[in-house]
């Protein structure tokens, strides 16, 4: 399909730049077969029925955001994708004035050398610490990743700090955060508990090309940044096991889904997985588990809209982005979400 049949006008004003107080008080558009229902993130308990598995990824988001110098130049680095304990795939602004040899000093104790620059305008970067200290490094060092489109004069805060991450986060590699998971306050999924919805969980690091436009005229010519991701065997079977007795598979964001759906066999069983996912979702593509998908408002022609419009249907989801702007839903990481029905 052409790109621009996922485009659509946003008024700026639609952006969100900091989140409600609570987390579940965030407007919810309830996407139905036939109409669209607005509700507020907490009516999940009145809409999930008990059985339902919810699927939640619980990564944890690195302060991934940093600032050098290469000699007199100032270079910020934003990592995207660990390749070992040391060696990191970045962006990098500027990127076109670093060469293989350089070196990005951040601290006087803590630096990178560029090894090699990508066609995909990724800069792969060796850091002189690894592991543990690598860690350390970037929690005195770093700061939060925010999106590009939240701006802030001097850059992320304190707030964004707790806001730009999941409840249940506990496991660090991402540098942005699975975003329908931001809803979820710890009151809320007790409430869900107690309906008699399971929660389960599974980790994908979301790396920061999910904010890179889609360059190509064709879907078919873009290629998807990859995602290392994990599903455990209790959460495979705590899956399949809620599918055998009749409950729905909720995933809490895209990039639960995407991962489900790429360990899922063709009959949609699931086992243990591990590994990379560059599954990318546009309209034909034959959903295999997922019934239910929470997600926030994307962007115009990205390819979180063009997952959306594939699974609840392409003239659907452009109703709905209609209704949610004319209505004043906020959009991306920090705005409101939806809950899809699969389209058959």
């Amino acid at each position: 399909m052409r790109v621009d049949a996922f485009d659509f006008s946003l008024p700026r004003e639609c952006i969100a730049d900091r989140p409600v107080v609570p987390r579940h008080s965030a407007r919810l558009l309830d996407i139905e077969a036939d109409h669209f229902r607005d509700r507020i993130v907490s009516d999940l308990v009145d809409i999930l029925r008990p059985g339902d598995v919810t699927v939640f990824n619980d990564t944890r988001v690195v302060p991934a955001r940093l600032s050098g110098r290469r000699g007199d130049v100032r270079v910020e680095v934003t990592l995207h994708r660990s390749v070992s304990d040391r060696v990191w795939e970045v962006f990098a602004r500027p990127g076109r004035r670093l060469r293989p040899g350089d070196r990005v000093i951040f601290h006087e104790e803590f630096f990178a050398d560029v090894q090699a620059k990508k066609p995909g305008g990724e800069i792969r970067l060796s850091f002189n610490v690894g592991d543990d200290a690598l860690g350390q490094m970037l929690r005195r060092h770093g700061a939060t990743p925010l999106p590009p489109y939240i701006q802030r004069a001097n850059g992320p805060d304190d707030r964004d700090a707790l806001d730009y991450q999941t409840v249940f986060a506990r496991n660090d590699g991402s540098v942005t955060a699975p975003t329908a998971g931001l809803h979820f306050s710890r009151e809320l999924l007790n409430s869900l508990t107690a309906q008699g919805v399971i929660s389960t969980f599974l980790t994908v690091h979301v790396g920061a090309g999910t904010f890179l436009p889609v360059r190509a005229v064709d879907t078919r010519d873009h290629k998807m940044h990859p995602e290392w991701g994990r599903i455990s065997d209790e959460s495979a079977n705590t899956i399949c096991q809620a599918r055998a007795a009749g409950g729905r598979v909720v995933a809490i964001g895209t990039t639960s889904l995407r991962l489900l759906e790429t360990a899922a066999s063709d009959t949609g069983e699931i086992k243990r997985w591990e590994g990379e996912t560059d599954l990318f979702i546009t309209p034909g593509f034959k959903f295999k588990l997922v019934d239910l998908l929470l997600t926030n408002f994307h962007l115009p022609k990205s390819t979180l809209f063009m997952l959306v419009c594939a699974f609840a249907g392409h003239e659907r989801m452009r109703a709905a982005y209609t209704h949610a702007t004319r209505s004043g839903y906020r959009f991306y990481s920090y705005g409101d979400c939806c809950l899809l029905r699969r389209s058959e």
